[in-house]
C-alpha cells in the first residue's frame, strides 16, 4: 500500500536529529539533484521575509496577481489546520496526491548518491518547490521559514524579494541583536534585482547589503506609502523599476495590515503588472487568511506571538467597542517572551485564560498564568490544551463578551478547530 501524507509528515518529522537545522549545504545537494538550480521554477519569483507580516503579504499579493489574470503559486509555512495550505496554485490548497508525489521525488533524489539528510521543512520546501517547478505559473510567491540567509527556501533566486519587517523572534537561532537578523533576512537579496521593503525603518545591515549588491530597493514612506481615507478605505501611491508612478484611491479595508498591502502592490508592479484599480479593490475585498483577525462569532483568532505582532493585534481591537469583558484565551511557546507579548496586548484583555501548549518547546498553562500575574494581569483559570480551554469558556461566556485566541499557531488551531466542531455540532 502507498504511503499516504499522514505517513509522510510521520516519517520526515522522525528522519532528522533535529527540526531546525540551519544551512544549505545539504539543501543545495539535493535541490541539484532535482534540476532547481538549472532555471527558474516560475515566470517570476518572490521570495518574503521579515519577522511579522510575511503571511499577510503572501496572501494579499497572490489574490492581486490573479486579479490581475496571472497564474500563481504560493509556499507557505507553518500551516494552521491542514499541511497542504503551505502549497497553493490559483489559491487552491494542494491535494494529497500532489503533495506525496513531491515527498517521493525529493526522497528519491536524497538517496540519489551519498544519501543527504533533510529536516521536515526542508523536505517540504523542496518537494513544494520541485512540484510548482513542474507547473511553472506566471508568478510563484515563496515565504521564508526562519531568518532567510540559511532558509531552505533561499536555495532558489527570486525576481523580486520583499523584507517586511525586522523585529525580535526565534531568538535560539537567530540571536537578540537587530543588526545581525537583519544581516539574515537581507540574505535573500540578489545581485541587481529588485527589493521591496516594508518597514519605515531597518537595520543598517540591511541597507549594508543593499548596496553591496546595487540591489534598487523601493522603501515604504519613501518610494511608495499609503494613507487611510475617511471613508475608511485607503489610497496606495508607488513606482515601477523604470520610475513610473501609480495611485489607487478608494481600496477597500482588507482586513490586514496595510503596511503589508501596499508591499503586495509594489511587488506587482515590480513583477512588470501596473496595478489597476478595479482589479485591486476587488482583490482587497476577498483576500483571507485564516487566524489573522479571523472572526467566528465574538471569537478573534489571531496567530500573533512576538511583542511586535500583538501591538498590532491590541491597536485594531481597540477600534472596536469595548465588550463588556475580553478574554484572552492564551498558549505561549517556552522560547516566546511571553511577559512582552502580555504587556502588548494588556491594554485590550480584561482577563487570561492560559493554556497548555505540547512538546519540547511547549510551556505550561500554570506558568503562562504566572508570567500574566507578573505583568498585574488576572486569570479565570488554566487548562491544559486550547481545546479544553474552548470547552471550559464556551458555556461561560456571556453573549457581550469577546474572546481572543492567540499567542502560537498551536494556540490558534486547536482552539479554532475545537469551536468548528462545537458549531457543527450545535447546527
Amino acid at each position: 500500500m502507498s504511503a499516504t501524507l499522514d505517513d509522510w509528515l510521520a516519517r520526515l518529522e522522525r528522519q532528522h536529529p533535529v527540526a531546525i537545522d540551519m544551512g544549505l549545504e545539504r539543501v543545495a545537494v539535493v535541490a541539484e539533484r532535482l534540476g532547481l538550480t538549472q532555471g527558474p521554477i516560475a515566470h517570476r519569483v518572490v521570495t518574503v521575509a521579515g519577522t511579522n507580516g510575511k503571511g499577510s503579504t503572501v496572501a494579499m499579493l497572490e489574490r492581486l496577481a490573479r486579479a490581475h489574470g496571472l497564474t500563481t503559486a504560493s509556499y507557505t509555512s507553518p500551516h494552521l489546520l491542514r499541511y497542504n495550505e503551505r502549497l497553493c496554485f490559483d489559491g487552491r490548497a494542494a491535494g494529497d496526491e500532489l503533495l506525496v508525489a513531491g515527498f517521493e521525488r525529493v526522497e528519491a533524489a536524497r538517496l540519489a548518491g551519498d544519501p543527504v539528510s533533510l529536516t521536515y521543512f526542508e523536505a517540504g520546501t523542496l518537494a513544494a518547490l520541485v512540484t510548482i517547478a513542474d507547473v511553472r505559473p506566471e508568478l510563484a510567491i515563496l515565504e521564508v521559514g526562519l531568518g532567510g540567509r540559511l532558509d531552505a527556501v533561499n536555495v532558489v533566486d527570486s525576481d523580486v524579494a520583499i523584507i517586511t519587517t525586522i523585529a525580535q523572534d526565534h531568538a535560539d537561532f537567530l540571536g537578540t541583536d537587530l543588526e545581525g537578523i537583519g544581516f539574515e533576512k537581507a540574505g535573500i537579496l540578489r545581485q541587481g534585482r529588485p527589493a521591496v521593503l516594508g518597514s519605515r525603518e531597518l537595520p543598517v545591515s540591511v541597507s549594508r547589503r543593499i548596496q553591496a549588491l546595487a540591489v534598487a530597493d523601493h522603501w515604504l514612506g519613501r518610494d511608495f506609502d499609503h494613507a487611510e481615507a475617511g471613508d475608511g478605505g485607503w489610497s496606495w501611491q508607488g513606482r515601477s523599476e523604470a520610475g513610473d508612478r501609480y495611485r489607487l484611491d478608494s481600496l477597500p479595508d482588507p482586513g490586514l495590515p496595510l503596511d503589508n498591502a501596499a508591499v503586495a502592490l509594489e511587488a506587482l508592479s515590480l513583477c512588470g503588472v501596473p496595478p489597476r484599480e478595479a482589479e485591486s479593490r476587488l482583490a482587497m475585498s476577498n483576500v483571507a487568511l485564516a487566524g489573522r483577525l479571523q472572526w467566528l462569532g465574538n471569537w478573534c483568532f489571531d496567530v500573533a506571538h512576538n511583542p511586535h505582532a500583538a501591538r498590532y493585534v491590541g491597536s485594531r481591537l481597540a477600534r472596536r467597542p469595548r465588550p463588556a469583558r475580553r478574554i484572552g484565551l492564551l498558549g505561549v511557546l517556552r522560547d516566546k517572551d511571553a511577559a512582552a507579548l502580555i504587556e502588548a496586548l494588556a491594554p485590550v484583555i480584561d482577563v487570561w485564560l492560559p493554556v497548555d501548549l505540547p512538546g519540547e518547546r511547549g510551556r505550561s498553562g500554570e506558568e503562562l498564568a504566572t508570567v500574566v500575574a507578573s505583568q498585574g494581569g488576572e486569570t479565570l483559570a488554566a487548562a491544559s490544551s486550547p481545546a479544553a480551554a474552548v470547552a471550559w469558556l464556551t458555556p461561560r461566556l456571556a453573549p457581550d463578551e469577546e474572546v481572543l485566541v492567540c499567542g502560537s499557531f498551536l494556540t490558534v488551531a486547536g482552539a479554532l478547530e475545537a469551536l468548528q466542531t462545537r458549531l457543527n455540532d450545535d447546527a
